[in-house]
């Protein structure tokens, strides 16, 4: 009983923790989106990241909240509900991590025009541009593929007449400014129409793809950690939800189980009973139950009928006499016998 409610609540505090984490992960992909909103003159979803935020934050949310209500009713179809869900989220992480290593060119092209897409508008989405100038000056790259990638940009084109023509930003400079310097922002002006040897020692030359698949394989430890940090948590609601369904599963099938169903089957109509309130989860109690209360079984009025037996009355004691005849010579023996 003691290793049941331990069960109980463990799997219970797991179901608030993901809950708890789908809204925080919720309210940060809002407030993205309403500050992108606020900047952004294009849409698509490659530049929206608030919006990848705002859909994983409803998932983590929708799926935790389905989980608990079926803990705390003891549902098996909300909980069998939420034991589906995770194993399909699980088995299309796997099957995308699969694909993407077995079509790894394909994968790097993906992205690549991707983040060429995202480059063209570079100016017009503050989201996708600090997250662009973080990976460029965190892992010394530039570009998706390389630093031409920054030719499709409007402002950045060598057939442009602006001070960015024919450059690439700031953020894929080889800073060797000493600290507390202003920065030079034009510092790779003129560099897309040169080759990679005669900008080597001013801008970075390689892409940011490249340089995020090295860092991911310099940093194996770091790389199966986020992978476990993933993972881990969806398999052991996977095992959790799967304890918790066998557990009420063979409580349903036990002899002192009410289930309406199988009641339905039997003695009564389930079509006939009225289950107003129950909810669409037939989950939701209420005042005297759902089942009608049966009459008493038959030993119950045999009982009722049987005679009591009166214990026989007691045998009056002798009384003692007075206290005058006893004198403080007798033993207990002797004043037993008076009795």
């Amino acid at each position: 009983m003691a290793f049941q409610c331990s069960f109980n609540y463990i799997f219970f505090f797991y179901l608030v923790i993901l809950q708890l984490v789908g809204l925080v992960v919720l309210c940060i992909g809002i407030y993205a989106e309403i500050e992108r909103q606020k900047n952004t003159t294009v849409e698509g979803l490659f530049l929206a990241p608030a919006v990848i935020l705002i859909l994983l934050g409803i998932i983590m949310f929708s799926v935790s909240l389905v989980g608990m209500v079926g803990s705390l009713r003891d549902n098996k179809t909300l909980l069998h509900v939420f034991l589906c869900v995770l194993s399909v989220l699980l088995v299309l992480q796997a099957i995308a991590l699969i694909i993407a290593l077995v079509f790894g060119n394909k994968t790097a092209a993906v992205f690549q025009s991707s983040i060429r897409e995202g480059i063209k508008h570079y100016y017009d989405d503050l989201d996708f541009k600090n997250i662009l100038d973080f990976v460029q000056e965190k892992l010394s790259c530039c570009g998706g593929d390389e630093y031409k990638d920054w030719a499709v940009n409007h402002y950045h084109s060598c057939n442009g007449t602006g001070p960015l023509s024919c450059g690439v930003p700031y953020t894929c400079c080889i800073n060797k400014k000493e600290a507390g310097a202003v920065v030079n922002t034009l510092c790779g002006y003129k560099t897309l129409d040169k080759e990679r040897l005669e900008v080597n020692d001013i801008i970075y030359v390689r892409g940011c793809i490249h340089a995020v698949n090295l860092w991911f394989g310099d940093n194996i430890g770091i790389s199966f950690s986020l992978c476990c940090a993933v993972v881990l948590p969806q398999l052991f609601g996977i095992i959790m939800s799967c304890l918790f369904w066998s557990k009420l599963k063979e409580m349903s099938e036990s002899t002192d189980a009410v289930d309406f169903r199988i009641r339905g089957l039997g003695e009564y109509n389930f079509s006939e009973l009225d289950l107003s309130g129950a909810g669409w989860c037939l989950c939701l109690p209420r005042d005297g139950g759902y089942l009608p209360v049966p009459e008493a079984e038959p030993w119950d009025q045999k009982c009722e009928d049987l005679p009591i037996e009166t214990a026989p009355a007691p045998t009056p004691r002798k009384p003692l006499e007075s206290s005058g005849n006893l004198h403080l010579d007798q033993g207990f023996d002797e004043i037993d016998q008076a009795f």
